[in-house]
């Protein structure tokens, strides 16, 4: 765990101080979205894309470079990186099909389908409910990844992984409960594998075999992947994750893409593990929203909404794996996003007329500054309408 933290804050010899243009008709076509872009990644990572359309057809504009060794180059829409808790919407897509299919009720206490897990240590499973564990109201807390590791250090596998129930009763026995269930919002990957277990318990399968049969498969996802246990490599091709700091106007990287624990895809599991690329999360969004993963009632559900108590006044709610933004052009976006500790931050949204935009940049990027990465799905999906 020191040589971790020591590998995270060492910072790296080379800063990245280019922006490469985007194709000509695309960065023509969206100039707007393009310029968005650009003040965004003059603050993230070492470059930023966004993948973007409509029913008549798709875009992409990159700025800055995928890497910061070599010669720079775009970020490519079919490149792949860890969307992080974007996964939080597939596995809640996949409990809400287990509602349909009559085999979970989401106002069920989850001692029915976990007997004896979430109990101790001021935890109650019979009075916290599925649909709290999914709207993170069931004061379940938030540890530190690195906290919750050393926690659970006797129970790593010699591979670098963790059984996902250890990995919970670690959490659920170190970490009290944060809030009285049901009393407040407390954003919680604890919570979201306590769904996964749910997953298996219901389907008798691993939830990333659940995921990958139930969805990935289902909609031809061919960039989309589940890692297992042990396995901290991308599929080619790549974007590289760093980490880094500011100095005056330039970055200073290292690169974290598969580092120890951080980028381990069984501590992130149903949470925060699967990998994605740019063009696939657009088509997995639009399939949700367009009635292709859960019924009709379903996606009701996940879009009902809770205020949360955010800055941003586009912020609309807080849904079942889902959340919801009003856009400066008028109407909603339904998102997730995604922050990974290995080095990449993205977000993808959709709205009910066909609209859709994935971005991200190549580095953990968790700031107020603006332009943000709202800033730049609000362009995608306003700015640029044709």
């Amino acid at each position: 765990m020191r040589r971790l933290r020591q590998a995270v804050s060492i910072l790296a010899s080379a800063a990245v101080a280019v922006a490469l243009a985007a194709p000509a008709s695309a960065a023509d076509a969206h100039a707007d979205t393009q310029a968005v872009l650009n003040g965004y990644q003059a603050h993230a990572g070492p470059g930023a894309a966004v993948y973007a359309g409509n029913a008549s057809g798709s875009w992409h504009l990159s700025t800055g470079s995928a890497t910061i060794t070599g010669a720079a180059r775009p970020l490519g829409p079919d490149e792949h990186f860890r969307i992080a808790s974007q996964t939080k919407t597939f596995t809640a897509a996949v409990v809400l099909q287990l509602v349909d299919e009559g085999k979970v009720a989401l106002d069920a206490p989850i001692e029915r389908y976990l007997p004896g897990l979430v109990d101790g240590n001021g935890y109650d499973g019979n009075r916290i409910t599925v649909r709290q564990l999914l709207q993170h109201t069931a004061g379940i807390p938030a540890p530190d990844v690195v906290a919750w590791a050393q926690k659970a250090a006797g129970l790593v596998k010699p591979d670098g992984s963790i059984g996902l129930h250890d990995l919970v009763q670690v959490g659920l026995r170190n970490f009290p409960p944060a809030s009285a269930p049901g009393t407040s919002v407390l954003y919680s990957n604890l919570g979201y594998l306590i769904n996964g277990l749910l997953i298996e318990q219901v389907t008798g399968m691993s939830v990333g075999d659940a995921i990958t049969t139930r969805i990935i498969d289902r909609l031809g996802l061919a960039q989309t992947s589940f890692p297992r246990a042990g396995d901290r490599s991308l599929p080619a091709p790549y974007l590289p994750g760093y980490r880094g700091v500011r100095a005056g106007p330039f970055f200073f990287w290292t690169e974290t893409t598969s580092a120890p624990v951080i980028s381990e895809p069984s501590i992130e599991s149903s949470a925060g593990a699967i990998v994605s690329t740019l063009t696939d999360m657009s088509t997995f969004y639009r399939a949700l929203l367009d009635g292709k993963v859960v019924s009709p009632a379903a996606l009701a559900e996940m879009r009902r909404t809770i205020q949360v108590p955010v800055h941003d006044p586009a912020y609309v709610g807080l849904g079942l794996g889902l959340q919801a933004i009003t856009l400066s052009c008028g109407g909603e976006a339904w998102f997730h996003n995604g922050l990974a500790a290995s080095g990449y931050t993205s977000w993808t949204a959709a709205t009910d007329d066909g609209r859709y935009a994935s971005m991200m940049t190549n580095a953990w990027e968790e700031t107020s500054i603006r332009p943000s990465p709202l800033d730049v799905i609000d362009s995608a999906l306003c700015g640029s309408r044709q």
